[in-house]
């Protein structure tokens, strides 16, 4: 607000000569303060809001009589008192009406504001100084300001300085405590000599000290309490220690049912809004307040102000590599270019021998729906399994074709070449690709020198190719009618160290390689296969085996042809829910014996035992090893790990049992069932250090099992912001595993460094993460496989800290899990106790129930007393209300 005193200096002369004008005075009651810019350096300056209806009544309407090469127009005071005498105080001129009334001119200059400097649309200049400088502005300020910008700044002027005086702040206190003053007496000594011996001469000489009198002085230590300080000491040990606090709720379930509701607003009447539209209060409210809630609003708009800085900062420094840097890093990824449908990836699988070789399925992105509605289309598109090679990233090695699309799939350990996959149509599929295995094998450069290769690359192979892939056809598929009936949710080959007949028995094996191999369905079945001919029940003639002959294309291997389309499994499983008819869904499973990893110097070993030559391939020659004897193993745990759609987790017995109603051969029931997860299971794996540690992974949460322990899981975590989707062990350290979420982030979990929640997080894609796979390549490099939702694997390198163990770190996980099981121990011993006191508790609540008081005679007959005077009274009242006995007569009852 401008101060009055100034405006009446700069207009002092000029009222005076016209101060026979007539001028209209409002009342004092109504006039308030105005608000100028005097904090912005122009005390002139008034910002009005200038409506439309105001701007047509002074010809000031923007971009048609203010423009932004004439943005100000001069106005009348005349015609403002006429405003306000029509419109009073909703004119837009009203909350300025006091500067307009000493304003000395007859026109008043009002600037439209464009650029909203001073917070509204125009603004008024309020005195003849300002309003003279903004139509004609001075030249001279111009020039000054041009010379000053002209002015050679490089030209310094000396300036001595100027002593002050000083002024104390306290500062001489602290140095008068810092310094160090002397707390002990100085003690002082006084040596004489008598003057006769001043100036005589003086001789050393050596003399023995214990012969002359005076002249040794032993000063021997004595204690002297005015001088002895005790020293106090204390040792104090501190551990904090934060505050833990076990709660638990659970969420009751209630049947939902929709609701509805229906709300109207609160309206004004006509006679209060015109109230209100006339309120003096609420318009200088308004227009008091507008200017700060149109700043607060811009500030608002500037920043966030629940952006939390401290948090920003800690990722700023952690985008820092180093040593010891956690993250994982993009090594290279694979995208199929030339294959234009929507796919994802289903399953991945590192090659076992050949370094940067990766096999990975891909399915079309369909729902059932969506498969049958376009099943025409989806028969002219091929189903494969693409090999890529870290050396061509843009052309895949090898594609495997196959009847429908594949959902899991396994390298032959024995074999690399052997490869069998799951399709969602429930068949089982079996490629060789010995033939080609030339295209894929290492190339050993330098002789003996270096025993690692370099892979060849296919556009290196064959030069004067057209870089077109390899398309392998399938050498066998199962039966339709005697296998699988829906998709095959995981594929497992038996060890080659024991085989199993149609009962379950396990056996020594035969043939010396893998010949095995269990299924699972969301059929709810599980299979074992067996890929050696069977024997056949009755013989065949002759003429009959002539017409089965089939014509084999030259392309195809002849390795499993006695498996094409006939293929039954060995045993086939159902895991019943046992009251009802229902089968549990299995989706993945994990066998005792699983070698899911296996070392490279195995991998090798397995490797040279097959012989490149046909005629020496043992899987050439299945029929050969069928011919020697049975040997049983003995004490063989045929007991394995199942994974359920429902979220269960099954601990069963693959043997069968004859049933003793109908003799036929069926599965065990189920030795122990766990509902753990809130989602289908995706991921059931044994730790490769431990072989009684299960990992299994489904919905929101993850759990860890120990073989042998019914009570239930070791750990088991809280749910997930998100839903996880894939999952592994770390294959180097025990304490580690990686687990793929849907929203494209894979959490990192330490258990040496955190159990209840996942060390870190990484993003890795936009989309959810299907499949996670990790690789050893040596004792320096480790690399992880990820692929997406969206069909492209992602390559990634393991950093040094996930990668190599601690010293102690299998024993302190070791110890872990054996804690936990106390842990579990204890919790069962506590529940039975509890559950002892609590029959004892409802025991003697029900005893408290059925005791009974035996009443004496005497106290019966006080109560009938009491009961028969009360019925007395009763009837005493109600004749006084009948009129039959009045209240004043002074008769007994019994007399009446």
């Amino acid at each position: 607000m401008a101060p009055k005193s100034q405006k009446q200096k700069s207009s002092g002369d000029r009222k005076n000569s016209k101060r026979s004008k007539p001028k209209p005075i409002l009342p004092e009651s109504e006039e308030a303060e105005t608000l100028n810019m005097e904090s912005m350096g122009h005390p002139e300056i008034y910002p009005l809001v200038l409506t439309t209806q105001t701007q047509e009544i002074f010809n000031c309407r923007i971009d048609e009589d203010v423009t932004d090469e004439q943005p100000y127009k001069l106005i009348k005071k005349e015609d403002i008192f006429a405003d306000f005498q029509n419109r009073a105080a909703v004119s837009d001129f009203y909350p300025v009406r006091k500067v307009i009334q000493e304003y000395p001119g007859d026109e008043l200059l009002v600037v439209y504001d464009k650029d909203f400097r001073y917070g509204l649309n125009f603004y008024l200049i309020g005195t003849e100084e300002g309003k003279e400088n903004y139509l004609n502005p001075p030249e001279i300020a111009e020039q000054q300001e041009d010379y000053k910008e002209h002015i050679i700044e490089d030209l310094y002027v000396y300036r001595p300085p100027v002593s002050k005086p000083w002024v104390s702040l306290g500062s001489e206190k602290e140095i008068e405590e810092e310094s160090v003053k002397e707390s002990t007496k100085q003690i002082t000594y006084m040596i004489s000599r008598k003057r006769s011996k001043f100036g005589a001469p003086i001789k050393f000489s050596d003399q023995n000290a214990s012969s002359v009198k005076d002249a040794y002085i032993e000063c021997t230590a004595y204690p002297d309490r005015n001088f002895t300080l005790k020293q106090l000491e204390k040792d104090v040990g501190m551990q904090v220690v934060p505050k833990v606090k076990d709660t638990s709720t659970q969420t009751r379930w209630t049947y939902p049912k929709n609701a509805t509701t229906q709300y109207y607003p609160r309206e004004f009447s006509e006679e209060e809004k015109e109230i209100f539209g006339q309120s003096k209060t609420l318009s200088d409210f308004l227009n008091n307040v507008s200017v700060s809630v149109e700043i607060a609003l811009q500030q608002n708009e500037i920043m966030n102000t629940f952006v939390d800085d401290w948090k920003c900062l800690a990722e700023e420094e952690s985008t820092f590599g180093d040593k010891t840097d956690t993250h994982l890093k993009e090594y290279q990824s694979f995208t199929d270019l030339h294959n234009l449908t929507e796919k994802m990836v289903t399953s991945v699988s590192w090659h076992p021998t050949i370094y940067g070789l990766i096999a990975v399925s891909v399915a079309v992105r369909l729902s059932l729906e969506e498969r049958v509605h376009f099943s025409g289309k989806l028969l002219l598109q091929p189903s494969l399994i693409l090999f890529w090679s870290f050396s061509d990233p843009i052309h895949p090695q090898l594609m495997l074709e196959s009847p429908d699309d594949i959902f899991c799939f396994k390298f032959c350990p024995s074999d690399p070449n052997i490869i069998a996959g799951g399709c969602i149509n429930g068949q089982i599929v079996m490629w060789d690709i010995t033939a080609h295995a030339d295209r894929i094998e290492n190339i050993k450069t330098g002789g003996s020198r270096s025993k690692k290769a370099t892979l060849k690359p296919m556009f290196l192979l064959e030069p004067d190719s057209n870089k077109e892939a390899t398309y392998i056809r399938h050498c066998a598929v199962s039966s339709i009618e005697n296998g699988h009936k829906k998709v095959i949710t995981d594929i497992h080959w038996l060890p080659d160290t024991f085989e199993i007949n149609r009962m379950g028995s396990v056996f020594e094996n035969r043939s010396g390689i893998c010949c095995q191999l269990v299924t699972c369905s969301a059929d709810c079945t599980i299979c074992f296969w067996d890929i050696r001919p069977q024997k056949a029940l009755t013989p065949q003639s002759v003429e009959k085996k002539k017409e089965e002959n089939i014509e084999i294309p030259f392309d195809v291997p002849s390795t499993f042809l006695h498996l094409d389309l006939s293929w039954k499994p060995l045993i086939k499983i159902r895991l019943s829910k046992g009251e009802t008819s229902l089968d549990h869904c299995p989706t993945k499973l994990s066998l005792n014996e699983d070698n899911l990893c296996k070392s490279q110097d195995k991998v090798l070993l397995a490797q040279s035992k097959t012989v490149k030559a046909g005629e020496m391939n043992p899987y050439y020659n299945l029929e050969g090893g069928l011919a020697n004897p049975l040997k049983p193993i003995e004490d063989f745990c045929t007991k394995f790990f199942v994974g359920t759609e429902e979220g269960g987790v099954i601990y069963t017995d693959w043997k069968m049992e004859r049933d003793s109603e109908t003799g036929r051969l069926m599965a065990k029931k189920p030795v122990n069932l766990y509902t753990v997860h809130d989602g289908a299971v995706h991921t059931v794996q044994r730790s490769p250090f431990y072989k009684d540690i299960v990992l299994t992974i489904g919905g929101w949460n993850v759990a860890i099992w120990k073989e042998g322990i019914s009570t239930g899981p070791l750990l088991q975590s809280s749910c997930a912001p998100k839903k996880y989707t894939a999952g592994h062990w770390s294959l180097t350290r025990p304490g580690v595993f990686y687990i793929g979420r849907e929203d494209g982030y894979i959490d990192i979990w330490d258990l040496l460094e955190k159990t209840h929640e996942p060390a870190q997080s990484q993003n890795i894609c936009i989309t959810m993460i299907t499949y996670i796979k990790p690789w050893t390549f040596s004792a320096k490099q480790q690399f992880i496989a990820i692929a997406d939702y969206y069909g492209t694997l992602h390559i990634l390198e393991i950093p040094w800290t996930l990668s190599h163990p601690s010293t102690n770190e299998v024993s302190s996980m070791n110890y872990y899990f054996e804690r936990e099981v106390k842990h579990l121990e204890y919790i069962e011993q506590r529940k039975k106790i509890r559950d002892q006191e609590k029959k004892e508790m409802e025991l003697e609540l029900e005893k408290k129930k059925t005791k009974t008081y035996q009443k004496s005679k005497e106290q019966l007959e006080a109560e009938l007393k009491m009961d028969y005077e009360s019925y007395l009274e009763l009837e005493k009242t109600t004749l006084i209300n009948l009129g039959f006995l009045k209240v004043a007569e002074k008769m007994s009852f019994m007399d009446l």
